[in-house]
């Protein structure tokens, strides 16, 4: 860039002498957020003359999301996105999942019906356990898992929260007496997850991204850690492959940050891959 001239004031009768005596294509304003009226005929000049207008404004500085311009109706607007935004990044990553997870649920067929049956006919209860969850800026869903708790589990829960080992809203007990003998070999093994592959097709879920929480604890988060849920969540992502429930829960929330900041394909990719060693030595489950 060269600069053909720097001025501390400027009327707009001069800008625009400077600009008819001399080579400019852009005109760069650095200036306060307050004063971005007093510039308003000096844009008007350069879209005129055909010349290019950058703003630089203290109003946009030492933010965490990425600024960028866009038009509604006709009016520009800034839009501030937590994360970068690519539009083409999004859509492979949906083929991935959709791909992967149709993929999945057709080589674990078999499988999955030695589950079913394993389920019921070991214990008193449907195949399925149905949770409502909070999802991409808190949009309520249905997540599917293998059962893997004795009926109505979930009435039990308030009279097991001193036992609670886990900080923060959420609820997790070692080896927890409402576990059936097959849920704790889904448990251990991951496998009551395999459902979550319906949710993966459906758009409800993404292969990776922040585990969804139960609504009644995704209602309890403190205000900075409800940005966990500005992207799809998933079935698995850092919490997964750092230990997961043998880690508490902020450092489980600050690294549900850590993915938002540095997002990508491969980061999806590296973290799918990583998973895999995870769950075959059964790392953090309970």
């Amino acid at each position: 860039i060269k600069v053909v001239q720097e001025l501390t004031q400027c009327p707009a009768e001069k800008l625009a002498q400077i600009l008819r005596s001399n080579v400019v294509d852009d005109v760069i304003f650095v200036i306060s957020y307050s004063k971005l009226g007093e510039i308003e005929e000096h844009i008007g000049l350069c879209e005129q003359m055909g010349v290019g207008v950058h703003i630089m404004t203290d109003w946009l500085k030492n933010r965490a999301s990425i600024a960028r311009i866009e038009e509604c109706c006709g009016i520009p607007m800034v839009t501030f996105d937590i994360i970068r935004r690519k539009a083409l990044d999004h859509v492979i990553k949906r083929i991935i999942d959709f791909t992967v997870a149709a993929a999945g649920l057709i080589i674990t067929l078999p499988l999955l019906a030695v589950i079913a049956a394993a389920i019921k006919l070991s214990s008193t209860g449907p195949v399925f356990f149905i949770q409502t969850r909070s999802g991409l800026n808190g949009r309520i869903f249905k997540l599917y898992k293998f059962r893997s708790m004795i009926q109505d589990a979930e009435k039990l829960q308030d009279e097991l929260r001193g036992k609670n080992e886990m900080s923060g809203p959420v609820f997790k007990i070692k080896d927890d007496p409402r576990l059936t003998f097959v849920g704790k070999i889904l448990r251990r093994t991951s496998l009551d997850e395999l459902p979550q592959l319906f949710n993966v097709i459906k758009g409800d879920i993404s292969l990776v991204g922040p585990r969804p929480l139960p609504v009644s604890e995704a209602n309890n988060l403190q205000l900075w850690q409800r940005r966990r849920l500005s992207v799809i969540p998933g079935i698995t992502c850092l919490w997964q492959i750092s230990g997961r429930n043998e880690i508490d829960f902020d450092q489980w929330m600050e690294l549900d940050m850590q993915y938002i900041d540095h997002w990508s394909l491969w980061v999806d990719i590296k973290i799918m891959l990583l998973t895999i060693p995870v769950v075959l030595m059964q790392k953090g489950a309970q």
